[in-house]
């Protein structure tokens, strides 16, 4: 009996996914990284069930407590647990990072497939519109829009509040993201799959929904996870300069500027913040690595060969 095009469809679709899974399978240390930081994850998302102590309660009787039984990573200068809020810290870095990645990699897909699609004086406009952010000094213009935004008297901007660091950050980091999908964009708009496309009268968002933009995920994929390693980073060193979430929240790098006099007293208050944003970076650089590999058709084709 003849397969119909609908079961051949879903055979295909399979048959990718489990060539997927192959490959990623294929590099040992993206798998041993990825399950770290799915366990880190797994950690701060459930913070308050894996937390002995309020990260926020202080107990000045046990001020600069070396790690032991009672407190798995000693404690702080105030006395709080530095487990409860080394977990709970990194809901914040954590989010931040997703956040301004989703933020940079919209707007840079956005702007790239336009750019790409219609070329003309849509793509004149659009590259020097992000030659003009690319040229300015990033670090600067972070210090100066976060220092701003403190400054405005509105709920959302509080000094707790993550989500204005969020957007400066994702609002400064799109244009790589741009370049990238302009130039996968310039490659596919002249497919044949594409001219066929417009040749039966399909519209132009049809056309870049349905037939580009599924093309150009594989790029864009890698590029969120390298994107979300350098958002983690960017917010901690905002937060270490104190530009970022503000304290009492707490984040890893805030905690990590409340160290600074008690680095050689107590070194583990800058050991264990420090040591989970090492290991959340380098797991996303190689969960980054293995989905490269992974979803490329050239690598594929040749490891199969």
């Amino acid at each position: 009996m003849a397969e119909t095009p609908l079961a051949i469809a879903v055979e295909q679709k399979e048959s990718l996914f489990r060539r997927f899974v192959y490959q990623f399978l294929k590099h040992g240390m993206a798998v041993f990284w990825s399950m770290i930081l799915l366990g880190i994850i797994v950690l701060v998302a459930g913070a308050p069930l894996f937390q002995r102590y309020s990260p926020t309660d202080q107990d000045l009787y046990n001020r600069f407590q070396p790690p032991s039984a009672e407190h798995w990573m000693g404690t702080d200068d105030l006395g709080r647990d530095m487990w409860s809020r080394t977990i709970n810290g990194g809901r914040i870095s954590l989010v931040v990072g997703l956040l301004a990645m989703s933020i940079a990699i919209g707007i840079g897909t956005l702007v790239g497939l336009l750019s790409g699609f219609f070329g003309g004086w849509v793509d004149a406009v659009l590259m020097r519109l992000t030659e003009i952010f690319q040229s300015v000094p990033r670090l600067f213009l972070l210090l100066v829009l976060t220092t701003f935004l403190r400054q405005l008297d509105l709920p959302w901007l509080r000094p707790g509040t993550f989500w204005p660091i969020a957007a400066v950050i994702g609002g400064l980091s799109w244009m790589g993201v741009a370049r990238l999908v302009r130039g996968n964009t310039m490659e596919l708009r002249d497919q044949e799959f594409v001219l066929a496309a417009r040749m039966i009268g399909v519209g132009n968002l049809r056309i870049l929904l349905r037939h580009i933009l599924p093309n150009v995920a594989s790029p864009i994929i890698v590029t969120a996870t390298l994107g979300l390693a350098g958002a983690i980073i960017t917010e901690s060193g905002l937060s270490y300069l104190g530009f970022g979430v503000q304290l009492p929240t707490p984040t890893w790098g805030n905690m990590l500027s409340a160290t600074q006099k008690y680095l050689t007293s107590a070194p583990w208050m800058a050991i264990f913040p420090g040591m989970m944003i090492f290991l959340v970076v380098i797991a996303i650089n190689y969960l980054g690595d293995g989905l490269r590999d992974a979803l490329d058709p050239y690598h594929v084709e040749k490891g199969e060969k």
